[in-house]
């Protein structure tokens, strides 16, 4: 390993620890905004953050300006899909199954990528038995149950990785950090105009929740997303979704150590069986076939 691979995986780690760590400030900034006006409020400063980098970069948009606001809104919804129900299926989880279930997501898009004809390694369907046998002792309560906010999570996942798969033709169109500015604007809005309609602004106490959209907005979405471009520059592909896969870990750490919250052995053994799926499924096929792995999401 060199000097500056080693570098790039502390800076890997860092990040993974700043988006497990926001599942916390999602669920603290819901104690005085509504999820749809936090997450709006997150999502635009993230994109007023990158705004510079489009100067200082200097790099010449590929397409054209509609055909990237079109690319990009569609983007925007997708996210907005994916957030919302991350959001508010806060509400209704654990900070914890809330974490692994999103990172379920590098299961789902191989998955979803043999439908588009793309290659699947065998060693990934053990990885998504792994993952869905995990799930099952994560989520399925004794009587055959899964919570509300489990199913949301769930859905959430699939708008991530739909999003994965879309960004990856999307992104070799447009200069990548305007082609994130305008998915950025564009979620904000959307969610901005859902907390208009179904939350009574009158009742958001803003000055209360902002250290938690500072969190999301400038820590998770605007320096995350930046500093994963500069640290894949430098990155082993494995050690990349190794370290990105414990993003799901640092959730659950930090849900515990911020706001107590504790799982039981058979939620444990669940975590550790979807975290070990979702390993697989992403190593694997890097050390057989020298394959890249999947961009993980920013939180």
């Amino acid at each position: 390993m060199t000097r500056q691979s080693f570098r790039a995986d502390l800076l890997m780690l860092f990040i993974a620890m700043i988006w497990g760590s926001t599942f916390v400030a999602q669920r603290l900034g819901m104690d005085a905004v509504g999820p749809f006006f936090y997450s709006a409020s997150r999502f635009i400063l993230g994109a007023l953050l990158l705004l510079p980098l489009v100067y200082f970069r200097g790099h010449a948009e590929n397409g054209s300006t509609e055909s990237l606001w079109r690319d990009g809104a569609l983007l925007g919804l997708i996210i907005a899909v994916g957030i919302n129900m991350q959001q508010v299926g806060l509400q209704f989880t654990s900070i914890a199954n809330a974490g692994f279930i999103t990172g379920l997501y590098v299961i789902i898009v191989p998955i979803i990528g043999i439908f588009l004809r793309h290659k699947m390694h065998p060693s990934t369907w053990l990885g998504v038995f792994l993952a869905v046998l995990g799930t099952y002792f994560l989520s399925v309560k004794g009587d055959f149950s899964i919570a509300k906010g489990d199913w949301m999570q769930l859905i959430g996942t699939f708008a991530w990785a739909a999003h994965v798969l879309l960004l990856s033709v999307l992104s070799q169109r447009h200069d990548p950090i305007r082609l994130s500015i305008v998915q950025f604007f564009v979620c904000g809005v959307v969610c901005l105009l859902l907390s208009l309609i179904f939350e009574d602004m009158s009742a958001q106490n803003v000055s209360q929740a902002v250290p938690a959209i500072l969190y999301g907005g400038v820590l998770s979405v605007g320096l995350g997303y930046t500093l994963q471009v500069v640290a894949q520059r430098n990155a082993i592909p494995s050690h990349a979704a190794i370290i990105f896969s414990m993003e799901s870990v640092f959730a659950a750490l930090a849900a515990w150590l911020v706001l107590g919250e504790t799982l039981s052995s058979r939620a444990m053994l669940g975590c550790a069986l979807m975290l070990i799926g979702m390993l697989i499924a992403q190593l694997v096929p890097l050390y057989l076939q020298d394959e890249q792995p999947s961009a993980p999401h920013p939180q």
